[in-house]
């Protein structure tokens, strides 16, 4: 019993306007965008368009900065994510502007830096304050790679020394690799993703030393080695650069590593033994801006990444389908969405016609299709009447149509009480369910039918033979057990000689 599923729960996003609105209020955007209405013809930059540096003092004082070397080094920020996601446009330089050739004189306010050109505003300006919420974001997204770029950049902690004779930088003497840092940035969001979207996520900020023992310590090790230890450490130290950098876009709320901590000389901080100390080792959240930026990058990788909302505008089939393996306050969601969108008229029917089949996903489609009915009301009942006869939807008519209280519900065959066993029985495996759950399922519908592994074996169900050897692992009583084996082995010998 295996079907496709999502790589990742279904992840539930604000809606594009209020993800909109978060985005222009993420700190290093806000700024970007001061600093491009700030910007002229008479602002100057250098040949990477960057500020040059006579003109950062001006720029930090515009973004209300302090106005040394931090303060200077923000707006510079700034300004790089400005030109980074079209808020300026460098233009080149008329031929008055300078004479190029010869330099700029000393007392030239540039302070005799290379001159690229002048500035404009950029298209994508305008579209901060008068384009629809889905531009805000799509600028906000660039914004993302460009701070995603300088988080996984390295560091030069003595630039002249990586800079050859010819002026090229001898990136091999870092020891860094783009793609490894990549990598490991990746993962480390792609499990803060996970724990803020799986089953059960209260959205509780995730200790810095647990997310990088997720990417360092290996899933069957008992007690970490020194060696793992130690990994783990720097891994925390880097991570607390990145999570500085990442967190003025807006991704993310983060408490840094409280910088006490660290032992003398320079040298890393050791994970905390002591649980009420975790907090100052850092914290870090994923903001639902965070979510909707970390859930776009993957989809661009090419990796599934479920919304809840994907689904409203397919069919019955899709929407069941996609729904199988979801959590069941997601799927809740998704169908409720659905139906919203399509309207009660006519959904009732779609939905019973999705639900038929013989394929392994079919009893899970039935059962969403029983809590798709709960939804829709009264109005499904004409459909579900009409269905009463149906070999594979007649049960779950009787049962729909009980629980409401309905007058005239025909009683089921015996014939139908055990398919309709083995179809519940085998949409639980199918969903992974829990166990202890899956063992009161498996001995309430045995116990319910006197002689119940004498009858299942002949039942005309694909799922029949799996769900009796599973009844055999699964049930407490010795005898049963044993019982549901013997039936589910008299199942496969019978579908054996009906081929």
């Amino acid at each position: 019993m295996s079907a496709e599923r999502p790589t990742l729960p279904p992840v539930r996003l604000h809606t594009e306007a209020e993800l909109a609105r978060d985005a222009l209020a993420a700190p290093l955007l806000a700024r970007a965008a001061r600093l491009a209405r700030w910007a002229g013809p008479d602002t100057r930059v250098g040949a990477g368009g960057e500020l040059v540096d006579a003109q950062l003092p001006a720029a930090a004082e515009h973004l209300g900065l302090t106005p040394d070397e931090d303060g200077a080094a923000e707006a510079s920020e700034a300004w790089r994510l400005a030109v980074d996601t079209g808020l300026v446009d460098i233009e080149d330089p008329a031929p008055e502007a300078g004479d190029l050739e010869g330099g700029f004189d000393e007392d030239d306010e540039t302070g005799g830096d290379e001159v690229l050109g002048t500035v404009t505003a950029g298209e994508n300006l305008a579209l901060l304050t008068g384009g629809s919420p889905a531009d805000v974001l799509a600028i906000w997204l660039d914004g993302l790679e460009a701070a995603y770029a300088d988080a996984t950049a390295p560091a030069f902690d003595d630039f002249a020394d990586l800079v050859g004779e010819d002026g090229s930088i001898d990136f091999d003497a870092l020891d860094w690799d783009p793609e490894t840092e990549a990598e490991f940035l990746d993962g480390v969001l792609g499990n803060l993703y996970l724990l803020t979207v799986g089953e059960g996520a209260d959205g509780a900020p995730v200790p810095l030393p647990a997310l990088a023992a997720s990417m360092i310590v290996p899933d069957d090790m008992g007690e970490p080695t020194d060696d793992v230890l130690e990994q783990v450490s720097d891994a925390m130290m880097r991570l607390d650069d990145q999570f500085r950098v990442l967190e003025p876009i807006g991704i993310v709320e983060y408490q840094p590593l409280d910088e006490a901590l660290l032992v003398e000389e320079g040298e890393g901080a050791e994970p905390p033994a002591d649980e009420e100390d975790v907090t100052r080792y850092g914290m870090v959240r994923l903001t639902p801006l965070g979510l909707y930026g970390i859930r776009a990058r993957m989809l661009e990788a090419g990796v599934d990444a479920p919304a809840v909302g994907d689904l409203v505008d397919k069919g019955a089939d899709v929407l069941l389908g996609g729904v199988a393996h979801y959590p069941e306050a997601a799927a809740r969601a998704e169908i409720q969405l659905w139906l919203a969108r399509r309207g009660f008229d006519g959904a009732a029917a779609e939905l019973l016609d999705a639900a038929r089949g013989a394929d392994p996903l079919a009893p899970l489609r039935r059962l969403h299709c029983q809590q798709a009915l709960a939804l829709v009301g009264a109005e499904a009942e004409p459909a579900v009447r009409a269905v009463l006869d149906d070999p594979e939807l007649g049960g779950l008519a009787r049962v729909w149509l009980a629980e409401r209280g309905a007058d005239g519900v025909p009683a089921p065959s015996e014939a139908m009480i055990f398919w309709l066993a083995i179809d519940t029985i085998a949409a639980q495996l199918e969903a992974d369910g829990d166990l202890d759950e899956l063992q009161g399922l498996v001995e309430g519908l045995s116990g319910q039918h006197s002689g119940f592994f004498d009858e299942a074996w002949r039942v005309d169900h694909p799922a029949t033979a799996d769900v009796l050897e599973v009844m055999g692992r699964l049930h407490s009583d010795k005898k049963q057990a044993k019982d549901a084996r013997k039936a589910a082995f008299k199942a496969r010998s019978r579908a054996g000689s009906a081929d």
